[in-house]
């Protein structure tokens, strides 16, 4: 069901879920940093059919491209982020406005504890990356950040935390 198509990047919108609307996609990609044990392609999902998607099908999706990011080589995962985040950039805005709201939706659904644990995962993932990896996330984002409209960028704003 899902096309096999060129690999992608998702590092991009990784850190918050509901910034990027696309934190199933992004946990998936974000086991990259796992060591590889044998060479294998990892097809990169459409963001339109994983929307599609009922919870359910996404775990079990996402389960599966975990356990195969598992075993492919560091130049495949990386050639799967890269393809992912090329996929998601390509989106509309109105796509990705879609895409939000329907991940902001399963957010909301998700209990205390559920989000807290996803919470937890994601900053594991993120101490368990390299320095390097880390900063070639940050210029990601902000690559990301670039290419979203000034609405998009506003409404991102508003969402940051006081500092």
């Amino acid at each position: 069901m899902m096309g096999m198509a060129s690999p992608v990047r998702i590092t991009a919108c990784l850190h918050r879920p509901l910034a990027s609307g696309l934190c199933g996609l992004a946990v998936a990609a974000a086991l990259a940093s796992v060591p590889a044990v044998h060479a294998q392609a990892v097809a990169v999902p459409d963001p339109k059919e994983w929307s599609a998607l009922t919870p359910q099908q996404q775990a079990t999706r996402r389960a599966d491209i975990r356990r195969q990011l598992e075993q492919a080589s560091p130049q495949e995962r990386e050639a799967f982020r890269a393809g992912l985040r090329e996929r998601i950039q390509g989106l509309s805005p109105q796509e990705r406005q879609a895409l939000i709201a329907s991940t902001r939706e399963r957010w909301s659904a998700m209990t205390p504890q559920e989000q807290e644990r996803f919470r937890q995962e994601r900053r594991a993932q993120l101490k368990a990356m390299p320095p390097e990896q880390r900063r070639d996330l940050i210029r990601e984002r902000r690559e990301m950040l670039q290419k979203l409209s000034p609405e998009e960028r506003a409404a991102l704003r508003e969402k940051l935390p006081a500092r």
